[in-house]
């Protein structure tokens, strides 16, 4: 039996990790994918400019659906297009973050990367938020 430190710990070997500092500088192209992973209440509380938020449970059934994909495409072709970008992801500590960056890996993205310490070293870093 393992517990869920013991998952991300090894969620975490296998995925990219970036800092609050490194994301922010991220934000500045205005294309970068930032997912929240939050649960919708922790995400109404305050969030970062462009992300969207699919909740840890469903984010495997909902990404395709990301608004930087053409409406016009197929599930595969969608996440075909959100597979060749960067995908930032963030919680509130880092931990389901990683857990969702090392699912993504498994469905082909080579590029999702988790936020260590996720919104709260966001705001600890005194970061801009959307109320």
């Amino acid at each position: 039996m393992k517990s869920s430190q013991q998952l991300v710990n090894e969620a975490k070997a296998r995925i990219k990790e970036v800092s609050v500092q490194q994301l922010r500088s991220a934000l500045q192209d205005h294309h970068t994918v930032l997912i929240d992973v939050r649960e919708p209440d922790e995400y109404a509380q305050g969030s970062i400019d462009r992300s969207v938020n699919y909740p840890r449970g469903v984010l495997e059934m909902r990404i395709h659906q990301h608004p930087s994909v053409s409406a016009h495409c197929d599930t595969m072709a969608a996440l075909e297009q959100l597979a060749a970008k960067p995908v930032y992801l963030i919680c509130r500590s880092g931990a389901r973050s990683a857990l969702a960056a090392d699912s993504l890996r498994q469905m082909g993205f080579s590029q999702a990367i988790s936020v260590a310490g996720g919104f709260q070293a966001w705001l600890d870093a005194n970061f801009p938020i959307q109320p």
